[in-house]
């Protein structure tokens, strides 16, 4: 892989889904062992960046850099770990089997590898129990536990506590800051603004397009405020008033 300071770079990126823009002319680069926060309402655009970044879709104008190599891009993949918002698993394979079925795909059979990912996640105890069986806190744990397996440089995280319970939140953001400390590159999707504040950077996103980017404390800076949700109001506002010039 290309060693360049940043693990993505996304530069005047369009995508449209018929009638819809979902994204428009979107600009950002995230620096390698970062966790980069996507805030923003259902429906900016989050999910449609993250499928990008993932080479599940490609953009209609502008470029999409991951890794240094431009996205899509086979090779880039094997480096990716990727957790959807909706959980993807075979429900009457066990925890292991799911974890090694996934990993495998990625090139990783090293059972070294699977049992530490499960370990991470607090599974270990339930690793031969059917997914069928587990709560679905745990599924959500299965599904990062997949992301991790093959060792990714980078993960991309969709919304990976919707319907969490905040014990179990927290746990996932202490993972997520674990894993950062590993050199390993997060970008996390979330509609909570709560979680903004574990991020080293955020971009507010509101109808596919950039807003604002920074520290949670340079961006309530910036929009006067002492909390996220009324800076990201304030500053959709104020993209609102500039569009009405």
């Amino acid at each position: 892989m290309n060693e360049t300071p940043y693990a993505v770079e996304v530069v005047e990126v369009h995508k449209r889904f018929g009638p819809i823009q979902a994204l428009r002319g979107v600009t950002l680069r995230v620096r390698r062992g970062e966790i980069y926060g996507l805030l923003g309402p259902n429906g900016a655009g989050k999910s449609t960046l993250i499928r990008l970044l993932a080479g599940l879709y490609r953009p209609d104008a502008g470029s999409v850099t991951v890794l240094g190599r431009p996205m899509p891009n086979k090779e880039v993949l094997a480096q990716l770990g990727y957790m959807t918002q909706a959980t993807a698993l075979y429900s009457e394979l066990t925890v292991w089997q799911n974890v090694a079925f996934f990993a495998g795909l990625m090139g990783c059979r090293d059972e070294r590898a699977i049992a530490a990912a499960i370990e991470f996640v607090s599974l270990t105890e339930r690793a031969h129990s059917r997914v069928s069986t587990l709560s679905g806190g745990m599924r959500q744990r299965v599904s990062l536990a997949i992301a991790l397996a093959h060792r990714p440089a980078l993960i991309l995280l969709d919304e990976p506590t919707v319907g969490v319970d905040p014990q179990l939140r927290v746990q996932f953001w202490e993972h997520f800051r674990t894993i950062t400390r590993q050199g390993v590159t997060l970008i996390v999707s979330s509609h909570v603004m709560d979680e903004a504040e574990r991020c080293d950077r955020l971009g507010f996103l509101r109808d596919g397009q950039l807003i604002a980017e920074g520290t949670a404390e340079s961006l309530r800076r910036a929009a006067g405020t002492t909390n996220l949700e009324e800076a990201f109001l304030r500053l959709a506002e104020r993209q609102e008033e500039v569009r009405a010039l």
